[in-house]
């Protein structure tokens, strides 16, 4: 560990390998920890860890640590994986205990031999292997699985995380791999399935929840409900405060509430009002705004826990899902289906159904791509019709032009009748 002064006065530390371990191919690269020393020594202790494991490996010694993998199997690279950046900068909190979850599938794999995929080195891991463990993925087990039922998705979620996996690790050390196999993962087939489509609620009972939650006492429930509905943040990021009351209505921005969205790195500048000419002022979240005039400001960012005696703290965001449940099970109007993320879909899907363009769409909700956006385009029976209808009077007026042509004006009024009525 070497440390610099730099010019601010503030100490900045560099993990260095040493050149004769750099010859020996050590795997590790030198590294720059920053100035926070806490933050130094954990990350530090980890790089030490990982040189002490490829070294005694290097000298045919056992890896010391009872709970340490041994270095180059499955279990250690989905360790190192999970100190990787692509996994702390890329996965979210949120997502990582399902990670978790993910990870112990696949290394509790037992094998013919009677032992687990974990323990298996990662170069004995082949295409054909790859192959045979996804049948083992999908492999139903568990009491809310029928018989002879297979996990497609689950079996997808594996065969995609080991790929990544993969992919990350084998970056970092080349010379555990086989270098004729680059990913054995690639290019496994699964099997299709029917893929189903997140749930939605509609404007109606993201109100009608809202407006329950305020009345058993809990305002922070209703107010995130209703952002995500209306302004389209993703729940995680309302509940992990990425929302604020400076956010809302700054003096410097009086009729705009900023929307941050953490996984697209954007903000979005909502308008709440507009003022025309004559002096006429038209609110255009009117309902939402009145949801957050009963939230009380215990802080900074909107969501806060009140502890009582003027104390409050962030929401965990499990904790207010499992507070979302037992809400909507006592609202009246309020859908089995109803979720933080649901609320969100809704309002994805009221853009669909408000015929928005796409450029406008991804405006309000920042989607990168056309692609990403059109995934939250539920299929409502509002928006088919009006498919069907702008349809069907696309081909009325291909007959209209037809009769142009063989039947003149007769043709044309008999025609616009038509049309009218459809209208």
């Amino acid at each position: 560990m070497i440390p610099k002064l730099l010019a601010k006065g503030a100490t900045a530390y560099y993990y260095n390998v040493p050149t004769k371990y750099r010859a020996l191919r050590c795997p590790l690269s030198n590294e720059a920890l920053g100035t926070d020393y806490a933050r130094m020594l954990a990350r530090a202790k980890t790089l030490n860890e990982q040189f002490d494991e490829w070294d005694q490996a290097r000298k045919g010694l056992p890896v010391s640590g009872v709970m340490a993998p041994k270095y180059g199997t499955v279990d250690w690279l989905f360790r190192e994986y999970k100190i990787s950046k692509a996994y702390l900068e890329k996965v979210a909190e949120r997502s990582r205990s399902d990670y978790e979850w993910a990870m112990d599938e696949i290394c509790n794999v037992i094998t013919k031999s009677g032992d687990c995929v974990g323990g298996r080195l990662v170069r004995t891991i082949s295409p054909r292997a790859a192959d045979k463990l996804y049948d083992k993925f999908i492999t139903a087990k568990g009491k809310k699985l029928a018989a002879g039922q297979q996990r497609l998705r689950t079996g997808e979620k594996l065969i995609g995380l080991c790929r990544k996996a993969w992919r990350v690790v084998h970056r970092l050390y080349p010379e555990e791999f086989p270098a004729d196999v680059p990913n054995p993962w690639e290019g496994v087939t699964v099997k299709k399935r029917a893929k189903a489509k997140k749930s939605a609620v509609t404007r109606d009972e993201a109100y009608a929840f809202a407006w329950g939650a305020i009345e058993a006492g809990y305002p922070e429930a209703a107010a995130t409900a209703v952002i995500c509905f209306e302004w389209l943040q993703r729940p995680e990021n309302v509940v992990a405060g990425y929302i604020t009351w400076a956010d809302y209505r700054a003096p410097s921005a009086p009729s705009i509430i900023r929307v941050a969205h953490h996984k697209t790195g954007t903000i979005a500048p909502h308008p709440l009002e507009e003022t025309d000419e004559k002096g006429n002022v038209t609110l255009f979240y009117p309902d939402a705004e009145e949801i957050l005039a009963k939230l009380p400001r215990l802080g900074l960012p909107m969501i806060l826990r009140d502890l009582g005696d003027g104390a409050a703290k962030p929401w965990i965001y499990s904790s207010l899902n499992h507070v979302v449940t037992r809400l909507r099970k006592k609202i009246e109007g309020v859908p089995p289906h109803f979720t933080l993320d649901a609320c969100r879909h809704g309002g994805l899907t009221e853009l669909e159904e408000a015929e928005l363009t796409d450029g406008q769409g991804r405006a309000l909700s920042t989607h990168k791509t056309q692609q990403s956006y059109e995934g939250y385009a539920k299929r409502s029976a509002k928006r088919m019709l009006s498919a069907t209808k702008k349809r069907y009077a696309h081909v009325l007026a291909n007959k209209i032009a037809t009769s142009v042509q063989n039947d003149g004006a007769d043709g044309i009024q008999n025609e616009n009748q038509a049309v009218e009525k459809s209208a």
